[in-house]
């Protein structure tokens, strides 16, 4: 049988508002000198919760853990639109907000459910001929975007003080929730974003078995070895 070093596997993360989940990546493999390290489920940077960091040859078992659905929490803010989708972009557009119930909302997200043909959003890291899409959006270049068939299992809000409406969805990986949250404002008539995002699981990883960031960068490297989730391990979930 393949011998395993204690490093090879992966580490769950609480990534904060702020660094890319390549920044995370690069931090990690700095501080604890690990030559191969990478993430399973990109967030956007001022998205925060549960990042997988797999490590050496669990690196292998990226595209596997990067599958898997998603549970996610967040806030919508109605009333403006961004040119990014989410609380980052340009303001390109406000409107007033019309009297508007948590059940109002529920009935509008529930037909985001079951199966549906999504566009990224042109503020994305998708490529074009080589060329992250948000970098062409800076430039005012916009061009046709393939769209991706993923899947809503559940799509509810929680509670509702105007203008932000706290929502929970579970999804199929690639899903962009902010495109979700612009189309819920372009359907109540008066424009959203999101405001706020956080994954709380990924497949059968959750939250609350992740480690803050600053917190995991503190330890020494043999406290790391008892963070490791073991290649033979994560290649069962």
């Amino acid at each position: 049988m393949q011998e395993f070093s204690p490093f090879d596997g992966a580490i769950l993360i609480d990534k904060p508002a702020g660094p890319t989940s390549h920044d995370v990546v690069d931090a990690i493999r700095r501080k604890f000198s690990i030559k191969k390290v990478g993430h399973c489920g990109t967030l956007d940077p001022n998205a925060t919760g549960l990042l997988i960091i797999v490590l050496g040859r669990g690196t292998k078992l990226s595209e596997k853990l990067m599958g898997d659905d998603k549970i996610y929490e967040g806030a919508v803010q109605f009333g403006v639109t961004t040119n990014s989708y989410d609380a980052d972009g340009e303001i390109i557009e406000t409107k007033p907000v019309p009297p508007l119930s948590l059940e109002q909302l529920n009935v509008t997200a529930a037909a985001f459910v079951g199966d549906l043909m999504q566009t990224p959003p042109m503020v994305s890291a998708i490529k074009k001929d080589g060329v992250p899409l948000y970098k062409l959006a800076r430039q005012g270049i916009e061009v046709a975007r393939e769209p991706r068939l993923v899947h809503i299992y559940n799509f509810r809000f929680t509670n509702y003080e105007p203008p932000l409406g706290q929502f929970r969805i579970a999804c199929t990986k690639g899903t962009y929730v902010r495109s979700l949250a612009h189309e819920l404002g372009q359907k109540l008539g008066c424009g959203a974003h999101l405001a706020t995002l956080r994954r709380v699981t990924s497949g059968k990883f959750n939250l609350a078995d992740a480690a803050k960031l600053d917190d995991v960068l503190k330890l020494t490297t043999a406290e790391l070895e008892k963070k490791v989730i073991p290649f033979l391990k994560l290649a069962t979930v």
